[in-house]
């Protein structure tokens, strides 16, 4: 797969990056060698492995379910939020 200046642009957009023009070449060679690393996996024979959903014996352990009201973690997460309302994000849209 090629990665062009186009496809660069669109992903700094979506990512709210700021990438210069001098680093979009390398960039892209990266993208591309990491695109061709996941094709190769996906020609990997694992129908003889079986599915492991995790390696703790036992299960995963669980926790208490308490709300961050509760624990007053609420207010000090949306404190640390550029804009929040009603003890929500507020983010930029990002789909046109």
């Amino acid at each position: 797969m090629t990665i062009d200046n186009t496809t660069i642009d669109k992903l700094a957009k979506l990512s709210s990056l700021t990438i210069e023009d001098d680093r979009k070449e390398a960039l892209g060679k990266e993208l591309e060698d990491i695109v061709t690393f996941v094709e190769n996996l996906n020609e990997i024979d694992v129908s003889h492995v079986d599915a492991t959903f995790t390696t703790i014996e036992g299960g995963q352990p669980l926790r208490k379910d308490n709300s961050f009201k509760e624990d007053g973690l609420s207010d000090r997460i949306m404190s640390n939020a550029p804009k929040s309302a009603d003890n929500h994000f507020i983010v930029p849209t990002i789909i046109e």
